[in-house]
């Protein structure tokens, strides 16, 4: 089966994901029928051994050095490193072997490889982040200063656009680490444990000598997927590993047309699951003469709503389904909450204004004064909610275009969007 899609004039490839489920599987070697509960068996087998040897190599090489030199995209000799992190890893030379007296193929050792390179890969981002935390550490690490806001977001890539939460989760990470060692972690390979890997086969970083699939010729529903498996959990050599059938019904999302891909297989409640890629041929996106389009609204309640429009061939609009809704149910509840708060703490405090009256020596001064505060820390929250509703919005609101529904209407009609 080639893997190449074939595509016409006017098409485009797009890749998408769906997850099947493997109930039987078939060893070719025995002849044997494997039952859900066995098949779950070998397969945990097998993603015991990647895990392990997943564990060893990001063990191995968690440290800030070896991150920054897989993050930085070239080897020692200057030559740029593959997109795939198992070769990448190759090129680096970051080996792993399998435990001793275990035997297992290269493509295992791939998986393994491919899996810890994108765990240390994904470190980068954390890397940053902490770097500039760290770089800019505030003096009271429970409230910045403006000035130090902005410092902090000045020195992570990015940081502009970071939502402060994240910023804000770092920080107490690192004063717990402060508070429990008396100084500031290094890097972040300090500050956190090295990561838990899951129990997978990323069977993409394979070829045909460890797993292969192919859709069946009389039905498109199905394919049949074949991979080595182990026949115990602790393989002594290549008689132990045997090639395993096992059928799968796609599910209707997948189009007939479309290649599929090596999934990624996970033992989950005792089943196997499989997550497996297909690409099909898609439309090529135009600037003009679409006759589909998305009309978007903002309201109080319901932030965002949004429904499918078709121009038909006579000028007439006509809605597509029952479209979709954004509530912001638990941004807008605490803000209800704040907003009964600060109205509960003004009644209080215009009550100890009439008992207090002109006496600057009434004994409510004091805490008629730490009301106020407490007045203006709950108004600051409210304000930062609204500006975070309002980021929220401008984020995803398309420069240029208007904001209601019925607007994108009338602007489609009177522009002529409809194809030619």
């Amino acid at each position: 089966m080639s893997r190449k899609l074939p595509l016409s004039e006017g098409e485009t490839s797009r890749t998408a994901c769906a997850r099947a489920l493997l109930r039987t599987g078939v060893d070719e070697k025995s002849g044997e029928v494997l039952s859900a509960a066995v098949l779950a068996e070998r397969v945990g087998w097998c993603a015991d051994l990647v895990a392990g040897m997943v564990d060893a190599l990001i063990g191995g090489h968690w440290n800030a050095a070896d991150v920054e030199v897989l993050a930085s995209g070239v080897d020692a000799g200057g030559r740029r490193l593959p997109s795939n992190a198992w070769m990448a890893l190759r090129r680096l030379g970051w080996t792993v072997t399998p435990p001793a007296g275990v035997r297992v193929n290269d493509r295992v050792v791939r998986m393994a490889q491919e899996q810890a390179g994108r765990v240390l890969r994904s470190v980068k981002w954390r890397a940053d982040l902490t770097a500039g935390i760290l770089s800019t550490w505030p003096a009271d690490p429970r409230r910045r200063t403006p000035a130090e806001w902005e410092q902090v977001r000045a020195s992570i890539p990015g940081g502009q656009d970071l939502p402060s939460s994240v910023i804000k989760g770092r920080t107490r990470q690192a004063a717990a680490f402060l508070a429990a060692n008396g100084r500031l972690p290094v890097d972040v390979c300090e500050l956190e444990n090295s990561p838990r890997v899951a129990r997978m086969l990323l069977l993409a970083a394979c070829d045909r000598q460890q797993a292969t699939i192919e859709r069946s010729d009389t039905d498109p529903g199905r394919a049949l997927l074949r991979v080595q498996l182990p026949t115990r959990a602790d393989p002594r050599g290549y008689r132990d590993w045997t090639w395993v059938a096992c059928p799968i019904s796609l599910p209707p999302t997948v189009p007939a047309g479309a290649v599929l891909h090596l999934p990624t297989l996970r033992v989950t409640g005792g089943k196997v699951r499989a997550d497996l890629a297909y690409t099909h041929p898609v439309p090529a996106a135009r600037r003009t003469g679409h006759t589909i389009a998305v009309g978007v609204d903002w309201g109080l309640n319901t932030l965002l709503s949004a429904g499918a429009l078709r121009l038909q061939t006579d000028g007439r609009i006509t809605a597509l389904g029952a479209g979709g809704q954004f509530r912001a149910a638990g941004v807008l509840a605490k803000q209800h909450r704040l907003r009964r708060l600060s109205e509960r703490l003004h009644a209080k405090a215009d009550h100890y204004q009439r008992l207090i009256g002109v006496d600057s020596q009434h004994q409510l001064v004091g805490k008629h004064a730490a009301l106020r505060d407490e007045i203006g820390h709950v108004s600051a929250r409210r304000s930062n909610l609204n500006d975070a509703l309002g980021g929220l919005w401008i984020r995803l609101s398309p420069p240029g275009r208007p904001s209601s529904m019925w607007k994108i209407c009338g602007r489609w009609k009177h522009e002529a969007w409809a194809a030619p």
